[in-house]
């Protein structure tokens, strides 16, 4: 297994792997699309880490670090669109992504990590609680737009 974050020509190999997670198709390319994938893909802030097995990306987290005016001037890590492909669950990849945006918030000196879910599950909420994450520091709200 390599965990990395992903290359530029990459996309297509993650947006199939979206399939995996709640998307059910992937989109069309286009103008959007492009602009999108180049903005993520050209900002410092936006890690997109994969993991690879035999060449093929089969688990992705992305991670975004937030600059933040309290805490002493520290940011904070958002972790959103945790997915593994379905052949490959339960063998260590999310959690070797996971691990790496821990790295990287490290790295960038950042006081904390967030981690949003929707899943209700208890394997997955146990999965993340592993992870180091806990849901009785912080009360989410969401509002869907």
């Amino acid at each position: 297994m390599t965990v990395r974050e992903i290359k530029e020509n990459e996309l297509n190999e993650l947006l199939e792997l979206y399939t995996h997670l709640h998307e059910t198709g992937i989109p069309e390319q286009s103008e959007k699309l492009a602009e999108t994938w180049a903005t993520i893909i050209n900002d410092k802030n936006h890690h997109i880490i994969v993991a690879e097995e035999n060449g093929k990306i089969v688990s992705s987290v992305v991670c975004v670090i937030i600059p933040n005016l309290t805490r002493n001037i520290r940011p904070y890590a958002f972790v959103e669109n945790v997915v593994t492909h379905s052949d490959y669950r339960k063998q260590g990849y999310a959690s070797a992504c996971l691990d790496y945006a821990r790295e990287i918030a490290i790295k960038e000196n950042c006081y904390k990590m967030m981690l949003l879910t929707g899943a209700k599950d208890e394997s997955t909420l146990n999965f993340y609680k592993k992870a180091g994450y806990n849901s009785t520091d912080k009360t989410a709200f969401i509002q869907w737009l």
